[in-house]
């Protein structure tokens, strides 16, 4: 994984260690179980649309977003926890963008809801509806939080409320609001 220049698919990674599909499947569900890698989704027949197929799981270290952050820093003098939030805000930006023509097609609380409960599924996160709330019931990062909290849950709020700036004034807001068994960061809509 370390070594190649992208996210890597279960097949990529099975031919690359010589073991079965499933085996890899097992292994690198478990590494991201331990925050150690970060699952993405693309499709890898580059169709899109309906009948394009359902898009591949692939795996990326998770610390990418630290890592932008530390070669920011070192390069603009930027302190590296603004430089993380920084690279954090890029990306929920970039999801919010994604999420927004959705939104678009058909308004409303509901539709708003589930398509972000949709884009922060198929970016690791495991979206829980409560009414207007939105909570995860991982964190992306968690094997991290646990010893650098205050970094971790800042770089999601982060994330999570340039995701939600994206969408439209006022139609969500990320909130600090930290319980056990679940990220630290919540949404709400309206």
């Amino acid at each position: 994984m370390a070594a190649q220049p992208g996210p890597v698919s279960r097949d990529q990674a099975s031919e690359g260690v010589g073991v079965a599909r499933h085996t890899a499947k097992f292994h690198l569900d478990k590494l991201v179980e331990e925050g150690l890698l970060d699952p993405d989704f693309k499709r890898m027949s580059g169709r899109q649309g309906r009948g394009a197929g359902r898009p591949a799981k692939l795996y990326r270290l998770a610390g990418e977003l630290m890592a932008r952050a530390i070669e920011d820093s070192a390069q603009t003098g930027v302190a590296v926890v603004d430089a993380l939030h920084g690279a954090a805000t890029d990306l929920g930006a970039t999801l919010g963008e994604r999420l927004r023509p959705d939104v678009a097609v058909a308004p409303g609380r509901e539709r708003l809801i589930a398509a972000a409960c949709g884009t922060l599924s198929a970016h690791g996160c495991e979206p829980r509806r409560q009414g207007d709330t939105i909570t995860m019931a991982n964190c992306p990062f968690d094997a991290l939080a646990r010893e650098h909290t205050a970094l971790v849950c800042g770089m999601n709020l982060a994330l999570l409320g340039a995701l939600a700036d994206q969408v439209g004034a006022g139609l969500l807001g990320a909130r600090l609001d930290p319980a056990a068994d679940r990220c630290c960061v919540v949404l709400s809509a309206g």
